[in-house]
Parts: C-alpha cells; structure tokens; sequence
C-alpha cells in the first residue's frame, strides 16, 4: 500500500508499507483447448444435441493461493500443464462418449470429470470453467 506523507511532494515523498497476507493472494488461470465430438442422451426427443456433434473446448483451469516469498509464484504454469497434459491425452479428437465417466458428456459432467482427476494432483485448483462454444461455458468449483 503507498501511503503520502502530509504536506511533502506526493511523487518525491512515498512510504512504501509493508505488504500485508491478503496482498499475496493471486488467481492463475492456464487455458487449454481440444476438439472432440460427442452427443447428449438424456435430451429431449428433437433437441439438436442429441445428434452427433463436435466442440473446440476450451479448458480454464483456476488456482488460487498465496505467493511464495522465495519463488515469487503461486505454482509454475508448467506444473498445471504438466498435470493436465494426461486428461488432454484422453479428451483430444475422441468422441467424449466413449471415455469412462462420460456417457452424459455435458459440460457440467466434463468439468466435474476434469475436476476428479485433476484436483488430487493440483492442490491449487479452486474452479475449472468449460467452454463447448464462445458464448456457452461452465463453471464449477468443486
């Protein structure tokens, strides 16, 4: 927090205090994106999505925390990539039916999906947003 000190030039005359804990918390967010096709069983009879269709999703993985006074991070963005890398391995250019977990694959259902899998790995994470088109997402925390 920059604090002035009374009657002295503002831009000459700064005190810098001490940060305090809750300056340090800081939200990351590293984005991926897959395509993969999928339809949704549970719709009603005509509903366009019950058809075979496809996506480009786009991933955003959310942690929030304190920064580390050493490193000067919260976590390295290559840890989140490196902890979703494997489930990017199983959703990219599938059909999301097919994956285990994920006969109903509505967005809801991926982002709790990724969420069981991720969070163990990724202590971080507090929400997982699911986009299927730019103006459709989900956002679930746990």
């Amino acid at each position: 927090m920059i604090q002035r000190s009374k009657n002295l030039n503002p831009v000459e005359y700064i005190v810098l205090e001490k940060e305090s804990d809750a300056s340090r918390l800081v939200r990351l967010i590293r984005e991926f994106t897959f395509e993969a096709a999928h339809r949704l069983p549970h719709v009603p009879e005509g509903h366009k999505c019950a058809r075979l269709h496809g996506h480009s999703f786009r991933i955003e993985l959310i942690c929030e925390g304190p920064i580390d006074p050493q490193t000067g991070w919260l976590i390295d963005f290559t840890e989140i990539k490196q902890a979703f890398d494997p489930l990017l391995l199983i959703l990219d250019h599938h059909y999301l039916n097919d994956i285990d977990g994920l006969d109903n694959p509505t967005a809801e259902n991926l982002a709790r999906w990724i969420w069981v899998r991720l969070k163990p790995s990724l202590s971080p994470l507090t929400q997982i947003n699911v986009a299927e088109t730019c103006t459709s997402r989900c956002e679930y925390r746990g």
